[in-house]
């Protein structure tokens, strides 16, 4: 069944209209300092293929409210999967636990028409069935790569969201958000030993582009070849080293390490590793971080955040030295700074709050040849998995999932069992090399924080690091 592009028929019908969300918007936030009333509607789906057959095929339909109201600090909440004007004005009895203000209503966030993206339904434009036959070449073309090629697992999925901001100032703001992503995972065997490769892509536009042959075919290529690197690895080597990681995903050690502490909650809180710490230096020179959700057709990207604002570039480390936070606009406001468009949800049932969108290193000048060849002795570290981070202190600990030995500029051979352990800040500082070679990641990122889980872009150019600890198993 296609879908309508138009918001209102989504979002409004005989129980709600938009003129009775403005008028309760209106009433009901009167007292407050700021809010917003958010509605959305969602349609998800979602298909494994594994073991050589069709094991899931998931399809999902949601649409609710939340009601938000800014006193000062404190935040009033509720929310519902009911888009009617009698569940709004329930929702609303929550404000009044909220101390009433004498203050004006916050202004609204600047209007834009920019679209990063197609409105189109990813879900409606192409048939059941030619999902799972992408899914099914891609399991033959897999198992035929190589023989070695013991199981593979792919994964196609698919969300399409309408959303509306409406504030009690009159303000009114939509976006409506398509996303696709592809996974593929390989396990290949020899000789009784089992290891993993897998690769994914996405991004917020429709289907064809991942059932462009050349773009699956990339896809089956990378997971197998990653998969058969590591049959051939051998234990990682433990201790404090020189590292070189590659461009693009290894963004997501930034991400956890360094970018969670540059949000506005944290460190008006003061619980960041870098409170306080603006016009400091707090990175090596050359060291430029930038979050910007303004990209086009990114996964993390998105016209408007969902309190309204544009999103933009934010440059957040320049040059090594701190230059400013990612806001939401609660913190903002309390920080007498802009809004960043960084104000961002899970979805209705939860409050906005400063999250990143895409968030990467530029480039610098050198060649990540030469950079290779600077490494005496150390790891040249690839492909991440999972990792953990303290926000108060920055310390993290990452787990490579594709890394190699490097002694005298040469990679000698694959290693199995790394992570990187160090904090965020004192990393910034040892960056002694800048790849020429930016790049971002394939559209793969999912961020949580507070129980919220976004989707969410990193990259980074080649970088060297002088001196971190790598727990090995060798």
């Amino acid at each position: 069944m296609n879908q309508t592009t138009d918001p209102h028929a989504l979002l409004y019908g005989t129980t709600l209209s938009p003129d009775e969300a403005k008028s309760l918007t209106a009433k009901l936030l009167s007292s407050c300092d700021d809010g917003e009333l958010y509605l959305q509607f969602l349609a998800s789906e979602s298909f494994a293929f594994d073991d050589g057959r069709l094991k899931t095929a998931d399809y999902s339909r949601d649409s609710g409210f939340g009601l938000r109201g800014v006193s000062g600090e404190m935040t009033g909440f509720a929310h519902a999967n009911e888009l009617s004007a009698a569940a709004i004005a329930r929702a609303g009895e929550t404000l009044r636990l909220l101390d009433p203000t004498s203050r004006p209503f916050a202004a609204p966030p600047q209007r834009s028409n920019r679209h990063l993206y197609t409105a189109d339904s990813p879900l409606d434009a192409v048939p059941f069935a030619e999902k799972v036959a992408l899914l099914e070449k891609i399991d033959a073309v897999a198992r035929a790569k190589d023989p070695r090629v013991a199981q593979v697992t792919a994964s196609l999925s698919a969300s399409w969201s309408a959303i509306e901001i409406v504030r009690p100032d009159g303000f009114v703001a939509r976006d409506i958000r398509p996303l696709v992503r592809l996974n593929i995972a390989i396990v290949a065997e020899a000789n009784g030993r089992r290891e993993r490769g897998s690769f994914g892509m996405g991004g917020r536009y429709l289907y064809d582009r991942l059932f462009d042959e050349g773009q699956w075919m990339r896809g089956i290529d990378e997971a197998v070849r990653q998969a058969l690197v590591n049959l051939d690895s051998v234990a990682a080597p433990a201790g404090e080293t020189t590292v070189l990681l590659g461009p693009g995903w290894p963004g997501v050690l930034l991400h956890e390490a360094i970018g969670h502490g540059l949000e506005g909650d944290f460190n008006r809180k003061g619980t960041s590793a870098f409170s306080g710490r603006i016009g400091e230096r707090v990175a090596a020179p050359g060291v430029t971080v930038v979050d910007d959700g303004s990209i086009a057709e990114r996964r993390g990207s998105l016209s408007i955040d969902d309190e309204g604002t544009p999103t933009r570039e934010t440059v957040l480390i320049e040059d090594g030295v701190l230059k400013g936070y990612m806001q939401d606009r609660l913190n903002a406001r309390l920080m007498g700074v802009e809004a960043t468009g960084n104000g961002r949800r899970e979805n209705y049932q939860h409050a906005p709050m400063p999250r990143m969108t895409n968030t990467f290193m530029r480039g610098g000048d050198d060649d990540p040849a030469e950079l290779l060849s600077r490494v005496k002795d150390g790891i040249y570290a690839t492909a991440f998995g999972g990792g953990q981070v303290d926000i108060v202190s920055g310390k993290f600990v990452f787990a490579c999932t594709e890394a190699y030995k490097v002694e005298k500029g040469k990679i000698v051979a694959p290693i199995k069992g790394a992570t990187l352990i160090g904090d965020g800040p004192s990393v910034l500082t040892r960056v002694s090399g800048i790849g020429n070679d930016l790049a971002l990641d394939e559209g793969v990122g999912v961020c949580g924080k507070g129980g919220q889980s976004v989707p969410a872009g990193v990259g980074q150019p080649t970088l060297l690091i002088d001196g971190l600890t790598v727990g090995g198993t060798g």
